[in-house]
């Protein structure tokens, strides 16, 4: 029987064996399995029969001193430190980055959520915390942080699509097609969006963008659309002209303001306003200077419809 068994044997390694002066003899008690050796070797240790190997003091407390100080870093979170630096000094620090499908999003603003800091090891290196820190940017919807060993960190973007811009009072901010707010407007190419104003245009603008769209002479020449107590729609045109839209029926307004300008040229006219309102008629309001030009026509006489004298013979 491979077991060791105390109290049963012959001689000393028997009934005789003791652990620091302490008799181990107790009949019919079995070790277990991994116990048994250190047993054996403490007992010879007692016994004098033991030697310990050179240097096995100062290994012995190496040992325990590197096992404080992992046990330390362990209580105050400094292990992911430790892995960093020690992975980051052999060869996995991390030293490029390569930013893909960014448009609107600066890479300074990426590298920031990164957190990066010179010697950040790509192996302990968080890549789904430093995803979701990229997402919080504006412009961002989706975004895949990947490591590449063993040293490349890649980044892919995915941006929200611009629809129009929307001003709001004195605020300015690029919107997507549902209305959410994407940023503030900073210029560029951002001022190529259709602009939309006032209270609640966002939630109606796609439907009436794409009305005027159908008419593309009078898309070129729209400059801003208007939202009016948020029941009806204003066109501000390039060369000042405003169109009234009524609230019901603005397919068919739609439809005859550019059957009207197409056949008459009404657009192009010196006119501050076209007011389509009223289902019945159609009231055109003339600029300043048209209106005094007109008021002088009327109130001039033509001398050659004054009645001449008549010659006696």
């Amino acid at each position: 029987m491979s077991a060791l068994k105390w109290g049963q044997g012959k001689g000393r390694s028997a009934a005789g064996s003791t652990l620091f002066g302490m008799p181990l003899s107790f009949d019919h008690f079995v070790l277990p399995r991994l116990l048994r050796r250190p047993v054996r070797v403490l007992a010879r240790l007692s016994d004098g029969e033991f030697t310990a190997p050179p240097f096995s003091a100062a290994i012995l407390s190496a040992v325990l001193i590197a096992s404080g100080s992992v046990y330390g870093a362990y209580l105050g979170g400094h292990v992911d430190s430790i892995v960093q630096s020690i992975t980051a000094r052999t060869g996995f620090a991390v030293d490029q980055i390569k930013v893909v499908g960014n448009r609107e999003t600066s890479e300074i603003d990426i590298l920031d959520r990164l957190e990066l800091d010179g010697w950040t090891s790509l192996i302990g290196f968080d890549a789904e915390a430093a995803r979701e820190r990229i997402t919080t940017l504006p412009w961002v919807e989706a975004a895949a942080v990947r490591k590449v060993y063993p040293h490349t960190l890649e980044v892919r973007i995915e941006e929200r699509e611009p629809f129009a811009l929307w001003q709001q009072g004195n605020t300015l901010s690029v919107i997507e097609r549902s209305g959410a707010v994407i940023a503030p407007f900073s210029g560029g190419k951002q001022a190529l969006l259709p602009l939309i104003i006032g209270t609640g245009a966002p939630a109606k603008a796609p439907e009436f963008l794409a009305k005027i769209k159908n008419y593309p002479e009078l898309a070129a020449r729209t400059k801003g659309y208007i939202r009016v107590g948020e029941r009806r729609w204003d066109l501000k045109l390039e060369n000042g002209i405003t169109v009234k839209f009524p609230e019901d029926g603005e397919d068919q307004a739609i439809a005859d303001l550019a059957r009207m300008d197409r056949d008459n040229g009404l657009l192009t006219r010196d006119i501050a306003a076209v007011d389509m309102r009223l289902s019945d008629r159609l009231v055109v309001q003339l600029t300043p200077e048209a209106a005094t030009q007109r008021e002088a026509a009327l109130n001039e006489k033509p001398k050659s419809l004054k009645r001449k004298p008549e010659t006696k013979i």
